[in-house]
Formats: C-alpha cells, structure tokens, sequence
C-alpha cells in the first residue's frame, strides 16, 4: 500500500498529541483512525489539529499501543474506562492481544472472580466467541461480555435450564425442561444483549407440533443445531435444527434398549461427519456412547458398560470426549482416572490410565463430577476444585489449575483464548488467561 508519511495531530480533550501515518495505520481500517486515509492508504485533507472529546489519559495508552504493539497502562487509570475507550476507537481486539497471549493450559494464570447473586446450583458455564461467557443458574442465565460486564439476564420463568449454547456473540441458544400442563420447555433463541426470545425451535412428530425437554446442545460448523430431546409420546432422540431458519430439519428417534433423548453430553466431529452422543451415570443406570450418521440415520459406533461386573462400579463413566486425531474417545471416573476407547473397534473396552490419578480419598458427600476439555492440543479435565492438564501423546499430567473459593468446579469452559470455571457452592466463576509472553 502506498503509505503517506504525514504526521498528524490530535487534541484529545485539551492535549495534543503528534504521530505518523504509519503507526495510525496500525489500528486497520475498521477503526477510527483508518477512517482518516483515503483507498491508497493516504492521509484524507484535514485541518491541522483534529479535536477528539474523549479521555486523554486513555489515548495515550492506546497510541502507544499502536507504536509498539504492547500494552501499559498506569495505575489511575481503571480497566473498564481503557475497554470503553478502546471500544470507542475500534482497538479492543488489539487491547485483547496485547493482553493475552496465545492459548496455552501450562501457562494458565487467574485474572478475575465474578462472584453469583444467588449461591449454590449451578448449571452450565460457556465461553462466548468473544471472550465472554454466559452462566446458568437454575432458571435464569446471566450474560457477560468480554469485559466481564453482566447484560440483562435471561429468565426463564421457573423452567430449569440444561444447556447453553453460543451461535455468535449475539445470540445464544438455551435449552429448558417442559413444564408440564404448560406445553412450554424445549429450546429458544435469545439476544445476548438483550435477553429478549427471537424463536422457538418446535419439535414435530407425525405432523404436530409436541412439547418437550431439551438436554444437551451441540453446533455444527454448516449452521445446524442438535439437541436431546425427550417428549411425552415417542419423541425420545436427537433433533436437528437450522440455526438460520430455526427450522426442524431431522431428528434421530431413539432405538430400543439404548438412551439418546436423556443425553448428558453432544459433539460435533468434523472429520467423521457424525454426531458423539453420551449419556452417562448418575443420569442413567449405565453409560450408553455412540456416534450417529445421520445421513443413512445409522449409529455407526457404540459402546456401554451393560454387563460389565459389578467391581467396575469404581470406574464409572463421568464424561467423554471424542479425540478424532487419535481415533479414541476420552473418558474420566470419579477417581480422574482418565481411559481411552478405541473407535476402530466396536465395543471395545477402555482402557484406563491411573497416571494421572489426583484423588486418593473417597468423593465428597456432595460431588461435582468431572468435566472434560479438549482445546488445541491439550486435554483438560475438572476435579473438585480443580483443573487439570494433560499434554503428549501418552497425555501426561503437566499443570493443574487451582482456586478454593467458591466449592467444588461443576463445570467450565474454554473460548476466546480463555477459560472459565463455575464453583456450586457460591455460584462464582473464575476467569483464568494466558499472559503474553515476556518481552526480550
């Protein structure tokens, strides 16, 4: 680009400020600065001094960003007001790399804790593309930007909320249980912003439309929506739905002797095009995982622990996770034992490994069992009240990510180069991120 090499001026409520085109150029052109050049990247007319009302302290914060790509910012001036400048001038994804480094679960440290209104019973806690999450508590989700500033919540009207899910930073998809004699439940689109309902996803079995439970969710990347689901006539299985339309588009009706509609955990796998569905114990008696095709409607792999013997009961299955890279799929007891199954072969036992094993007393009276993660390359696993980390082939235990506050972590959640973690007993989640590396 021809780039001019113009200095320019700004008076920044009541300060001047002197740069070049070059270092203004650094902002992009969606910002406010790239505004100031023309198609050939040159400085537009202007007068000699251009005025900008906002807060001069902040300013220069940012300029320096743009000059040197990192960020310092004094002790008077409070977070909120830099993201709201920074928000201003179109930076904030240049604040958010200057202040995060890349995604590393070694190099984890806790930024923030955001500490519930109401204690206890935590739900579900997911991360948002932008770096925000969203936290379900009973029946009500509270929505946070990346900033960590909460927008109106959502309410569901004593309908306890069993999944969230994120189709952008705008919109989020909630799944609730049916409230009976009310015809209500099911799954519904909201504003992240606003809380308000855009649709409903309807669920129809022999053309009427039914009310039903909607359990787990899952995306995947050409636009669709699955969930379980569980009605009271033979709605029982996975529904498929257009996130565009918010039409039905499919639903995989549950076989005999086999659990899909009461399903504790859905994922999308891109390279085998199937859906991994897993419902697990305490939900059910046993543990049911399989992998649906839905283009022939074929359960294309499956295993469960029916008939296994009764001294496998310390083994129980707490959650699982596909691993396409290694043709397994991941798995975690009560103990943090982490197993393997192997997805070549049908049925086929797991294959435990105790070195990762953290636990060496009994479960609390009131647990919150464990959770898994896969993100680039690293595994994550929740025990009590702590985080995991297992890299390597043979995924060996490196880091654990620890914060006592709050009780045991029911859940947690990794998006937007961050990780979120919700404790049950005080409803708080903390905010854990990786610091940029050091300047050499």
């Amino acid at each position: 680009m021809g780039m001019s090499k113009d200095r320019i001026k700004f008076n920044v409520g009541g300060r001047i400020f002197e740069t070049t085109a070059t270092t203004l150029a650094n902002a992009g052109r969606d910002s406010f600065f790239g505004a100031l050049f023309d198609d050939e990247w040159n400085l537009s007319p202007q007068d000699s001094i251009r005025f900008v009302d906002r807060n001069s302290d902040c300013f220069a914060v940012l300029l320096d960003l743009l000059r040197t790509g990192d960020l310092n910012v004094p002790a008077n001036i409070p977070e909120r007001l830099l993201h709201r400048e920074a928000s201003f001038y179109g930076l904030l994804d240049h604040v958010r790399t200057a202040k995060w480094g890349p995604f590393d679960g070694n190099r984890l440290r806790l930024s923030d804790s955001v500490k519930g209104i109401a204690p206890g019973d935590g739900t579900a806690i997911r991360a948002g593309p932008d770096g925000g999450c969203c936290v379900a508590h009973g029946s009500v989700v509270h929505v946070f930007d990346w900033m960590l500033e909460e927008h109106s919540p959502i309410n569901l009207d004593y309908q306890r909320v069993n999944d969230v899910g994120w189709i952008d930073s705008d919109n989020i998809v909630l799944s609730a249980c049916e409230r009976l004699g009310r015809g209500e439940g099911g799954m519904g689109l909201f504003s992240s912003s606003s809380g308000d309902l855009r649709y409903k996803f309807q669920v129809c079995h022999e053309n009427q439309v039914k009310s039903y439970t909607a359990g787990a969710l899952s995306f995947s990347p050409d636009y669709e929506i699955f969930a379980s689901c569980k009605g009271r006539s033979n709605e029982y299985g996975i529904g498929v739905w257009d996130q565009i339309t918010g039409k039905q588009t499919d639903f995989f009706y549950e076989s005999p002797g086999w659990s899909l509609g009461d399903a504790d955990k859905l994922q999308w796998l891109n390279g085998k095009n199937c859906l991994l569905v897993a419902t697990l114990f305490p939900r059910k008696d046993n543990c049911y995982i399989s992998l649906l095709d839905f283009r022939d409607k074929n359960m294309v792999w499956s295993w469960s622990d029916i008939g296994s013997p009764m001294a496998i009961d310390e083994k129980r299955v707490r959650d699982a996770i596909a691993m396409e890279d290694s043709n397994s799929i991941c798995v975690v007891n009560e103990f943090e034992d982490l197993g393997f199954i192997d997805l070549r072969m049908y049925g086929g036992s797991v294959r435990w490994s105790s070195r990762s094993k953290l636990m060496k007393s009994k479960m609390p009276d009131e647990p919150c069992y464990p959770k898994l993660a896969l993100h680039e390359g690293q595994l994550f696993s929740s025990m009590n009240d702590s985080i995991s980390v297992f890299c390597g082939p043979d995924w060996v235990l490196t880091s654990r990510l620890r914060r006592s506050y709050g009780g045991s972590i029911c859940d947690f959640s990794i998006g937007g180069d961050r990780l979120f973690a919700l404790h049950s007993e005080e409803n708080v989640f903390d905010v854990w991120e990786t610091p940029p590396c050091p300047i050499i």
